[in-house]
């Protein structure tokens, strides 16, 4: 007997299957994880862009320009603004911030202590901020914590142990990562420094976005300065301002970056600091000469990140006298001894970057 279909044609039986049966199990949960996987992720999204639309067109226009500051100040979501305003609309909200006043770095502020002077007798004594260097290393490291964001700072008793970690030569070519810096200046400790020009967050780390001095010499004079210069000179004293080549050369500054702004000067909070909420890193120094070097963890659920008015707080809290941020997001790092002590806001890992601040060992000074 014939077999035929229904339309009166004939139906050739269908042929078995030659796959494993357990092989057909795995692709069938297979298909139906992919397809859940689709499913959490588009909802994810979409429940992603509701904050965001939130967050931009909410009632809260403080809300409103935290958002649109924290995008645009990465060179990786930055697009996300255009998402809910046109560009005139960003330039307003960016343009909220006030034009810092910079004044020349009041060096009469800072008195570096004599480091043959003896210790004392009964071992470190807190110092005038309260602080105790209790394993005698000449570093002190603190945990910091405010509303929304935690991090650390660092404290180096003596100045002339911090210097800029760089590999000029590579200027260009390749960036280094913090930990590569500090293994290759056998330092002991280390942050990261100055921007790089990072086209859609895919920039190696080589090309310096701003003018840069390394053991006394100046590279990129021609790209300025950005929102303020930090450089150390020969005396181990921290500048802070808007300095160019001339100044550089007349303050005999060694080491220094342009990035900015400038969070704290001649001991006052600067004004007009508008920012959103990012990892950050920045650098200050006491009036007994310490340099001070701040980390802020960002991005995460236990750290949105932190605000320029934030890390001015901090800085003075520790006694700053002068402070500028430095570049943040993803390159925000900071090593100590045998590794990062904070996490990494990158989700592809550490990134490269073209300068860096470090601490040589006990004994080894930025004069050699």
């Amino acid at each position: 007997m014939g077999l035929f279909s229904h339309g009166g044609k004939y139906a050739a039986p269908a042929k078995p299957s030659r796959l494993p049966r357990g092989f057909r199990v795995f692709l069938r949960i297979l298909g139906g994880f992919s397809i859940f996987l689709v499913e959490t992720v588009l909802l994810l999204a979409i429940a992603l862009y509701g904050m965001m639309f939130v967050l931009a067109k909410g009632p809260s226009p403080t809300a409103r320009d935290l958002f649109v500051l924290s995008v645009r100040e990465t060179s990786a979501m930055d697009f996300l603004a255009n998402l809910f305003f046109t560009p005139e609309e960003i330039a307003q909200i960016e343009s909220k911030g006030e034009e810092p006043e910079f004044k020349d770095t009041d060096t009469s502020l800072i008195e570096i202590p004599d480091p043959t002077a003896p210790t004392h007798p009964d071992g470190p004594q807190p110092d005038a901020w309260g602080l105790v260097d209790e394993d005698g290393d000449g570093i002190i490291v603190e945990s910091v914590k405010g509303e929304g964001y935690s991090g650390y700072m660092m404290v180096v008793l003596d100045p002339s142990r911090v210097i800029m970690g760089s590999q000029v030569s590579d200027f260009g070519s390749r960036g280094h990562t913090v930990a590569d810096m500090v293994a290759q200046f056998d330092a002991v400790a280390g942050i990261n420094a100055g921007g790089f020009y990072d086209p859609d967050g895919r920039g190696n780390g080589s090309i310096p976005d701003s003018m840069v001095v390394y053991d006394g010499k100046i590279y990129y004079p021609e790209l300025g300065v950005g929102n303020g210069f930090v450089g150390i000179d020969k005396d181990h004293i921290l500048h802070v301002g808007r300095l160019t080549p001339n100044d550089v050369r007349e303050k005999n500054i060694q080491y220094g970056i342009g990035f900015g702004p400038i969070l704290v000067a001649n001991g006052e909070a600067q004004t007009g600091l508008h920012s959103g909420v990012n990892p950050r890193t920045g650098i200050g120094q006491r009036s007994d000469g310490a340099i001070l070097m701040l980390v802020i963890d960002g991005r995460q659920v236990t750290s949105l990140g932190a605000t320029y008015q934030d890390m001015a707080e901090v800085f003075l809290s520790y006694g700053a006298v002068n402070a500028c941020n430095l570049d943040g997001g993803s390159s925000s790092m900071m090593w100590y001894e045998d590794g990062y002590i904070n996490n990494c806001a990158s989700v592809v890992g550490i990134r490269p970057v073209p300068t860096t601040f470090l601490v040589l060992k006990e004994g080894a000074n930025a004069n050699g």
